[in-house]
């Protein structure tokens, strides 16, 4: 190796300390094997917001030349690793805006690792992860999505645990024992190392093949150069009734709204306090969901005056983004089973505090 990177794809401001803590430890641990290095943000957008997608880097090479070129690069382009701190991430993000939504493997070196914290199976994050032209490997680590940040330091361990993952399937970038030296001149070493081999002997590998996983549907967007930039910064305006047709909030999204539209009483009160204008009338009064730009905020659930008629529920057991009204104008029974479906996969409604 003369230099890999660690991708840290975490969402922005909840995750942004534990996101931190990996990619700088990760750094100095391989000095203990006489490397060096340096880290790198990239917001999703700046500043950096709540929930919106966002990236560390950990860059770690050989010698000073080899280090140097490639912290020059917008993005390091030998990405051996993409840890993803969210498993509803998975099914793409919107990097930096006006990119596009971008497959969360995207950057991933040939025969590199993604590894997933989640509780579910290879096969049901390669039902939303795109394919690609080359083998590669998914990895899993066991557990929950951690508020590693959110202005304070959730300190449960998933940073230690994520980098003992990291050296098992990307070793020769930064070894166990070099974590567990550099641990060990820290505070709460014993912890940390417990934490460390943890996620080492936790974490389990699956060599995905060259074609397998789901239908890459990304499109590169082009930028213009910068003779034909407009001078100052201009947005252009969305017709009346429209959205953007590039930038899509969902990725921001862990949960999305479901709503009970035999419960609803057509109130408009979501409609009202809905800060993307997500809600579409129907012709029965009853307001649809435009999810592609919902980001899961939850004000809506919050808002609602009927006790089930908006749920949070789970984003990655759902696999589309179409509005549902259709469903259920078409057959009421069909849609409520949809409806339960959904709930039942996802364990049941997650109760709204507002952050999801």
């Amino acid at each position: 190796m003369s230099v890999g990177a660690v991708d840290i794809t975490y969402r922005g401001i909840f995750q942004k300390n534990l996101a931190g803590v990996i990619t700088k430890e990760l750094v100095k641990a391989a000095r203990h094997e006489d490397k060096i290095g340096g880290t790198v943000q990239r917001y999703g957008d700046s500043p950096e917001r709540n929930g919106i997608p966002a990236k560390q880097f950990s860059v770690i090479a050989d010698d000073a030349d080899s280090l140097r070129v490639e912290m020059t690069k917008y993005e390091p382009s030998n990405v051996v690793v993409v840890a993803v701190m969210d498993d509803t991430l998975t099914k793409g993000v919107e990097s930096w805006a006006w990119y596009g939504v971008r497959p969360i493997n995207l950057n991933l070196a040939p025969g590199g690792t993604l590894l997933v914290i989640s509780r579910r199976s290879a096969e049901e994050l390669l039902e939303l992860i795109p394919r690609r032209e080359y083998a590669w490997n998914l990895a899993i680590l066991p557990g929950e999505p951690s508020f590693g940040g959110l202005w304070v330091y959730n300190d449960d361990g998933t940073d230690y645990r994520t980098m003992g993952a990291v050296s098992r399937v990307a070793g020769d970038l930064v070894s166990l024992d070099s974590l567990l030296a550099q641990a060990a001149s820290g505070q709460d070493g014993e912890l940390r190392a417990e934490q460390l081999r943890e996620g080492h002997d936790s974490v389990r590998a699956y060599p995905v093949d060259a074609g397998v996983g789901a239908e890459d549907t990304y499109e590169p967007v082009e930028m213009p150069g910068w003779t034909q930039m407009r001078e100052g910064l201009v947005i252009p305006a969305v017709p009346v009734g429209e959205t953007n047709p590039l930038f899509k909030k969902y990725t921001t999204r862990t949960a999305r709204p479901l709503v009970k539209f035999d419960a609803c009483v057509k109130c408009q009160i979501c409609y009202t306090v809905c800060p993307d204008e997500c809600f579409i009338p129907t012709p029965e009064g009853h307001w649809d969901i435009r999810y592609e730009s919902c980001c899961g905020c939850g004000i809506c659930a919050q808002s609602c005056p009927v006790t089930g008629c908006i749920e949070m529920v789970d984003e990655a057991v759902f696999d589309s983004n179409e509005p549902l009204h259709g469903v259920y104008e078409n057959n009421r029974e069909e849609y409520e089973e949809l409806r339960q479906d959904k709930l039942a996969k996802a364990g049941g409604p997650i109760p709204h505090y507002g952050i999801f």
